[in-house]
């Protein structure tokens, strides 16, 4: 049996001060579900054959001296970059550090730990079909437009609406383009398939999940614990 090419780069964005959780250490470096948050998304990646490098981008005070525990991981593929000033320029970084046999490239939030490889394998396979690919749940709650005020200006029609996460897998021509243009025109985008869309590039949902969930303020780590300890 023939070896599995290794042509998919991941860039896991890590760069990020995580000020809501109300902590002084790094959100990205926190226990959760037994392990660094970042150490979950790395070895996630490292477990797929088909990877060939993971990229993960942190704060500049960080990329010379990574916390020890993240080469917990396999070092022949994991390389450390410098973030920049807005996730964009982080990512953007993170995608120049790939080496070029990385066709397909994948971007992932490192504040989403626990995303099942069936989300991975799901983008992935999308990206290898030649456009780019968002895993999204659908909107189920009803949403309300609300004013500086408070009051309630609207209800906002919820079908076609879905909740975008990451990882988001392209061919790398395109999400290379889609930054390069974004940067020549100062574009910054917090959603990476967002840079693609304006171009009219083709972008596709495949089924999200919510063990894929955001950790962003301190209630955070107890749901992902919660959803952890639950079955796939």
């Amino acid at each position: 049996m023939s070896a599995t090419k290794r042509d998919v780069g991941v860039v896991i964005v890590a760069a990020g001060k995580g000020s809501r959780t109300g902590s002084s250490e790094l959100k990205q470096f926190r226990w959760v579900a037994g392990k660094p948050m970042l150490l979950h998304s790395v070895q996630a990646f490292h477990d797929r054959g088909d990877v060939a490098l993971v990229v993960c981008v942190l704060p500049r005070e960080h990329a010379g001296d990574p916390p020890a525990w993240l080469f917990q991981c396999d070092v022949e593929r994991l390389l450390i970059s410098t973030g920049g000033r807005e996730r964009s320029d982080s990512v953007a970084n993170g995608i120049e550090d790939l080496p070029p046999e990385c066709e397909i490239i994948v971007i992932h939030d490192a504040a989403r730990p626990l995303v099942p490889a069936s989300v991975i394998e799901s983008v992935i396979a999308e990206a290898r079909r030649g456009h780019g690919a968002v895993p999204a749940i659908p909107v189920a709650d009803t949403l309300k437009r609300v004013g500086d005020s408070g009051a309630i200006t609207g209800t906002v029609e919820r079908d076609g609406l879905w909740r975008a996460q990451t990882p988001q897998a392209f061919p790398r021509g395109m999400i290379e383009r889609a930054y390069t243009e974004a940067r020549a025109k100062g574009i910054i985008a917090t959603d990476d398939a967002a840079l693609c869309e304006r171009l009219g590039l083709p972008v596709v949902v495949v089924s999200g999940s919510e063990r894929a969930m955001k950790i962003t303020d301190e209630a955070d780590f107890a749901r992902a614990e919660a959803l952890h300890t639950l079955k796939e």
